[in-house]
């Protein structure tokens, strides 16, 4: 049985923990993540202007680091669970998780860049889609596509809807564009806790799963491949990859259950949601 914990006051820092009954914040909360989401939205504005064709992921690390630590901020990745970067550079038909090296970009690719600064003890957790250049009309039309897709889930959420809502929305949307969902990744509550409950499918049936109230906070960030729905893990055992070297896309906003609807978090504030890549939001 599903339950909520009223959590109106910010809990100190040391004592943020994941549980598996769900959070439902006061406005202190969400005050918190505005300024946290708005510098990692900032921090993935400024990204735009390194992505160019012979640029190296770690260049965008660097920035990321630098960025943070600019704005009294904390990347949430750097050592978490042994992972040694400030961000997350996922090329072409890598899923997600791909590691910031000295790999460079080419004209043509298209890389998510995935951030999540902690600023003042709150996650700021955000994901967009660049391109390298002019992409393939391909590339163009799976970003498209997954911002698209994206959006759906969002407009999903409002109180009383189910959490099977958001994920029916997202899958609805990407299949009937001949796009395969990912389905070994999903989003998650977030606030001082980076991964919290509850899990947010990005496939799944509608009126089904938990009740949304307002309060909650959560991402969703679904994953689309141009190909086959299938992932591998490679050797380092964080990159994921297409096992079939199609074409993979994401984004990710970090949002909140407000008394009529939702509240983005992570907004570009100077509307670079995929810079490169002119996106229209299909009407509701």
């Amino acid at each position: 049985m599903v339950s909520y914990i009223d959590v109106p006051v910010a809990p100190k820092a040391q004592e943020a923990r994941r549980t598996e009954s769900i959070k439902l914040y006061g406005p202190d909360a969400f005050a918190g993540m505005r300024r946290a989401g708005a510098l990692t939205a900032r921090c993935l504005d400024g990204v735009a202007d390194l992505i160019r064709d012979g640029i190296a992921l770690a260049q965008i690390n660097r920035f990321v680091l630098d960025f943070a630590a600019s704005h009294d901020a904390t990347p949430a990745t750097l050592g978490y669970k042994g992972y040694q970067y400030a961000c997350c550079t996922s090329v072409n038909h890598v899923v997600c998780h791909g590691f910031p090296t000295d790999k460079k970009l080419r004209d043509g690719d298209i890389v998510n860049i995935d951030v999540t600064l902690i600023h003042d003890g709150w996650h700021g957790d955000s994901s967009r889609m660049y391109v390298v250049g002019k992409p393939k009309r391909a590339a163009e039309r799976l970003i498209q596509i997954t911002h698209e897709a994206m959006m759906q889930g969002i407009k999903a959420v409002r109180p009383g809807a189910r959490l099977g809502d958001i994920g029916n929305a997202i899958q609805r949307y990407a299949q009937s564009e001949r796009c395969s969902v990912v389905r070994d990744f999903c989003g998650h509550g977030i606030g001082q806790v980076f991964h919290d409950s509850p899990n947010i499918l990005n496939f799944g049936k509608a009126g089904t799963g938990p009740e949304l109230r307002e309060g909650m906070i959560f991402t969703v960030e679904p994953m689309i491949n141009l190909g086959r729905a299938d992932v591998k893990m490679l050797a380092d055992n964080w990159t994921a990859v297409t096992r079939d070297r199609s074409l993979s896309a994401q984004f990710e906003h970090s949002i909140g259950v407000t008394a009529d609807g939702v509240e983005i978090f992570t907004l570009s504030p100077t509307g670079l949601h995929a810079p490169g890549i002119a996106l229209k939001t299909v009407p509701a």
